[in-house]
């Protein structure tokens, strides 16, 4: 009788509680996700969870206001409004979960993300610019040449060229076009038409690959230690820089993505609605596109400065 007790006894001893690391993991596991998002969120939530401790915050009694003022502080240490609106994003999605779950009440409910100003980080180049880029990369190395001339007229990230076969030049309705991977993308599931002026380039640089296959990297590496190999954005963002160095743009505001916002500015310029622009950079919404409209704005504003009116008076 004794061990029949015991055993009764020990059936009904209540199951501990879940340790903080591990309501965490249990989070992380439910996030329907790609793996390096998983690990993107991971780290987020580990960072709240520092600060939580640096303030000496019993998690029982977390509020509204320290989610607040965990955003004020993230901002304090001058992260920009997109980083914190992402990392808030992330303490969102935990509440709302540990709320569904019973673990804690959702009192990251309703709290707003950071608004951020709409304008530009990066510059887009004069049409003059991007000619002296082209004309630069021109006279050298074929691939370099072929790889900014489809950034600076597709809009292409540095991402999506990285991910570029050679079996993605398809034709589609009687044009050229590349089918691209895109940003947060699972599969290569939009294009870009390549004109003849954006072809013809790739054409010549694969002519010196005449043994690759289709499902081969269309730019590769040339480097001794990974030659063949695809290459990396890092390699495709270097090449564009030198590119803008030489040409005198050498600041911070001119990078790879300028040549993004400079196909997006070129179709304004030449003419082109917003929405052509959406379709070519594959916004979801026309509001992000909006923004392109503020350099043509402010060109027009230069070109004809009223300003210069009062000096026929004066």
């Amino acid at each position: 009788m004794s061990g029949q007790i015991a055993k009764l006894e020990t059936a009904e001893i209540v199951k501990a509680e879940p340790t903080l690391s591990q309501i965490v993991a249990n989070f992380i596991n439910a996030q329907d996700v790609k793996p390096s998002s998983r690990a993107l969120y991971s780290r987020t939530i580990k960072q709240y969870f520092d600060w939580i401790a640096k303030e000496e915050i019993d998690l029982s009694h977390v509020t509204r206001v320290e989610i607040l003022n965990y955003k004020q502080a993230l901002l304090d240490e001058g992260l920009s409004p997109l980083t914190v609106g992402s990392y808030i994003t992330v303490v969102r999605k935990f509440y709302e979960w540990a709320e569904a779950n019973k673990f804690y009440p959702n009192v990251a409910k309703g709290v707003k993300t950071p608004r951020r100003k709409q304008q530009f980080l990066k510059q887009a180049l004069t049409p003059e610019s991007g000619k002296d880029l082209l004309q630069y990369f021109e006279h050298r190395a074929k691939r370099d040449f072929a790889i900014v001339n489809l950034l600076i007229r597709t809009g292409l990230r540095t991402i999506e060229v990285s991910r570029a076969n050679i079996e993605d030049i398809v034709f589609k309705g009687g044009k050229r076009v590349l089918m691209v991977h895109g940003k947060g993308r699972d599969s290569k599931d939009s294009f870009v038409i390549l004109t003849d002026k954006t072809y013809q380039p790739i054409r010549d640089y694969l002519a010196t690959r005449p043994m690759a296959k289709g499902g081969e990297p269309l730019f590769t590496s040339t480097s001794n230690n990974s030659k063949g190999v695809t290459l990396t954005t890092r390699t495709i963002s270097g090449i564009v820089k030198d590119g803008l160095k030489a040409i005198g743009l050498d600041s911070k505001e001119f990078t790879a993505h300028s040549l993004r916002h400079t196909t997006a500015v070129n179709i304004l310029r030449a003419g082109g609605r917003i929405e052509d622009a959406q379709g070519v950079l594959r916004h979801s919404s026309p509001t992000t596109t909006q923004i392109y409209t503020h350099t043509i704005a402010e060109e027009m504003r230069i070109k004809n400065a009223p300003e210069e009116l009062i000096d026929s008076l004066m």
